[in-house]
């Protein structure tokens, strides 16, 4: 995967380095060149440049990029311009970092649907989140050991979990599946909201495009997905 990530602040420099840690490529940028310069020999590159410049941005290779992440957080105005420019690029998947309710409802109105919030999200949270294919969110629980949100696939629908067996086939146990709906937020924009189903059983029947939580250890989860993915 190809990421770039426009802020490098402890969030946003802490997320490149685990990601490039993971193998992916990762370009960083930022208009402090200290920063820059902090962080240049941790991940693929690191560009100092203004990310709210319209002709700046276009120098970054955006088209073969397969997410930006906007991360600057001290300057609300600067992470709002920059996300609109992203937006008006038509990059392939835009994430990006809210730090006050009122700039989160901006994003939103401005159709962003994937928000940050690391005063409450962990940098290794979102670095694993981004680097397993179809994982909703994660909490790490040890070092070893997380709980993932992961979308049922298609070929789940319909069966039981007593059917799946995921505890015997890779020894993983779901503790529960949530179902999401379209609602809409304080100012009217579409957001998605989730209802949690309770404590799952053997007789808990899974449905393509809910969600599953599960609880194991990181190598079973990887291989679970890596697994499901391919088929």
């Amino acid at each position: 995967m190809k990421y770039i990530i426009i802020g490098l602040g402890n969030f946003g420099a802490s997320l490149a380095e685990k990601l490039t840690s993971m193998g992916n490529e990762v370009i960083g940028v930022d208009n402090n060149l200290d920063k820059v310069e902090a962080i240049k020999e941790k991940i693929t590159h690191a560009i100092s440049l203004d990310a709210t410049d319209f002709n700046a941005v276009t120098n970054l290779p955006l088209d073969d990029t397969d997410i930006v992440i906007v991360g600057i957080g001290e300057d609300k105005g600067a992470n709002i311009m920059a996300t609109a420019l992203m937006r008006q690029l038509r990059v392939k998947r835009l994430i990006s970092r809210a730090v006050a309710p009122l700039q989160e409802m901006v994003l939103e109105a401005m159709g962003v649907e994937e928000i940050i919030h690391p005063e409450e999200e962990t940098a290794e949270r979102w670095a694993k989140k981004l680097n397993l294919e179809g994982v909703v969110d994660s909490f790490e629980v040890t070092g070893e050991y997380s709980i993932v949100e992961t979308e049922i696939p298609e070929e789940y629908d319909g069966k039981t979990l007593e059917e799946i067996s995921l505890k015997k086939k890779y020894n993983i146990i779901v503790l529960t599946t949530i179902k999401y709906t379209e609602g809409k937020n304080e100012i009217g924009s579409a957001k998605q909201l989730s209802n949690v189903q309770g404590v799952a059983s053997g007789k808990t029947k899974l449905k393509f495009g809910d969600v599953m939580v599960l609880y194991g250890n990181n190598r079973d989860i990887k291989k679970l997905l890596k697994e499901v993915r391919k088929s």
